[in-house]
């Protein structure tokens, strides 16, 4: 990656509205060519007076709620739509995936699309020639490449857009959710493609709904929300965000959002210094996300200056609450002599998050309070996925001990189960439980609430682990190296290398 990287302005958004009209009837829009003074129609603003720099060899995500704008405003730099107002300033070749199939004509087979698409996007017929076998490699769809393209699967149309898109050298690859339809194979390929036009000094600006996507690829990341930018800043800061808003309740979501918005300024800035700092070489910069609670604790919702005034601190780790992010499907079994409350995860220092970072410690921590004097009692957790597996499960003591002795009415008990996040990026649900064992041994539920808590572990940077447990280990993984035809049976030289989840 070239020293002058990040510095270029690639793309230049500036004051970009789009309003779609909208007539009840067919006739009305006959009416409005020739009564101009008249209205037969309904405004829909589809996008708002939306402002964005992006700089060469940037990688930012445009994120939010579906109707909020992101693929208009994408169409629009790809100059395939005008705004209504504002401008956009591009430099450079851009390539655009805007939809499947988009541009494909389908009666033409995929080669004679592959050539059509190639002269849109400015690909003379020799240098078609000097790529179009990379082209047909990436593809990798066989034969198909010469039957008409009105046969093919979802599947086959992503993978021969992205392939064209690709490789026709663009300054700035504009990617609306394409990726989603291909098999994983296929997406992994993609995304490596990605980096390496990244390493060389492409712009690349994709719609997407993964967060774990925008927190890998991105520098950066912005929020739309009905046709407004709500807030751009570091990819974790903005997801934190989107998934305040998408999770937010009716009462709370306008001051939810508003917050928001009040955060945008310090957040662009602090994201934009951080992508300037970074080397050259290094992989994009993550900052701590901004915490919905401020550092007293107290609830930001209605507060936007507490609510900026809390972007990043240096934490402990990269963990954060997100207050609306809450499980739906709570099954509380009746209370019979206790009653377990305020069920949450706290940092080792005391600071409540739902936002885990694998590899890292934590606690589970709820209050039970008793109802009477009750021998023998013990506490229960347990971790499930989303699908009901059970994952972890923990009591305060062994099936050979008693338990604790509760001697009166109104004793409250505060319990903390140490947690390490051993578990690949996904959401997970936390069981709370109180039990007491009878003379015979058998035991009988005071209290138990399934699915009470719901938590995400987020992606650590260089993930590479997959399934449902995150493989830890003291010791860094170990690569032998051998001379050119030595056998591997000598002592060899070791190469040592950090876990990918530190």
């Amino acid at each position: 990656m070239s020293s002058d990287m990040f510095s270029e302005v690639s793309l230049r958004v500036r004051g970009v509205t789009k309003d779609y009209l909208i007539y009840e009837r067919p006739e009305d829009r006959l009416k409005q060519m020739f009564r101009r003074k008249h209205r037969y129609y309904t405004a829909f603003p589809a996008l708002k007076g939306v402002d964005l720099e992006i700089y060469r060899g940037e990688t930012v995500g445009v994120v939010g709620r579906n109707g909020s704008g992101k693929t208009t405003l994408l169409e629009i730099i790809a100059g395939t739509l005008r705004p209504s107002a504002g401008t956009v300033e591009v430099s450079g070749r851009v390539a655009a995936l805007l939809g499947l199939g988009a541009g494909f004509n389908p009666e033409f087979t995929g080669r004679d699309n592959v050539a059509l698409n190639a002269a849109v996007l400015g690909l003379g017929p020799g240098a078609l020639a000097a790529v179009f076998d990379r082209i047909a490699a990436f593809a990798d769809i066989g034969p198909f490449l010469d039957r008409p393209v009105k046969t093919y699967s979802s599947g086959m149309f992503a993978r021969l857009a992205f392939a064209v898109a690709i490789h026709v050298d663009p300054d700035i690859l504009i990617v609306d959710e394409t990726l989603s339809v291909g098999d994983e194979a296929f997406q992994r390929k993609c995304f490596r493609r990605i980096e390496e036009l990244k390493a060389d000094g492409c712009t690349i600006l994709f719609v997407t709904h993964s967060a774990e996507t925008v927190i890998d690829l991105c520098d950066r990341a912005v929020l739309l929300d009905r046709g407004e930018r709500l807030l751009m800043g570091s990819p974790r800061t903005v997801i934190a965000q989107y998934q305040r808003l998408i999770h937010a309740p009716v009462a709370k979501a306008a001051a939810i959002r508003e917050g928001i918005r009040a955060m945008d300024g310090q957040a662009a800035a602090l994201a934009l210094a951080r992508v300037h700092e970074a080397p050259a070489h290094d992989a994009p910069a993550h900052d701590a996300p901004s915490r919905p609670v401020s550092e007293s604790g107290g609830n930001t919702d209605d507060a936007p200056a507490q609510a900026e005034a809390s972007l990043p601190g240096e934490e402990e780790d990269d963990a954060f609450l997100v207050d609306d992010f809450q499980s739906e499907n709570v099954v509380e079994f009746p209370a019979a002599g206790a009653l377990i409350e305020d069920v949450h995860v706290e940092t080792p220092g005391g600071r409540r998050v739902n936002h885990l970072v694998a590899g890292h410690d934590y606690d589970l921590v709820y209050q039970v309070t008793f109802a009477g004097a009750v021998e023998r009692v013990r506490f229960g957790m347990q971790i499930r996925t989303s699908t009901g597996l059970v994952v972890a499960t923990q009591n305060s003591q062994t099936e050979t001990e008693e338990g604790l002795s509760i001697p009166e009415a109104g004793m409250v008990r505060e319990v903390r189960f140490p947690v390490r996040v051993s578990l690949v990026p996904g959401v997970y649900f936390m069981n709370a439980g109180v039990v007491t064992t009878d003379a015979d041994g058998n035991n009988r539920y005071l209290h138990r609430l399934v699915d009470v808590l719901a938590v995400r572990v987020l992606t650590p940077p260089r993930q590479t682990a997959s399934g449902v447990i995150l493989i830890e280990g003291s010791r860094p993984v170990r690569l032998r190296r051998f001379p050119p035809g030595e056998p591997p049976t000598g002592s060899g030289t070791d190469e040592r290398l950090s876990p990918t989840h530190d």
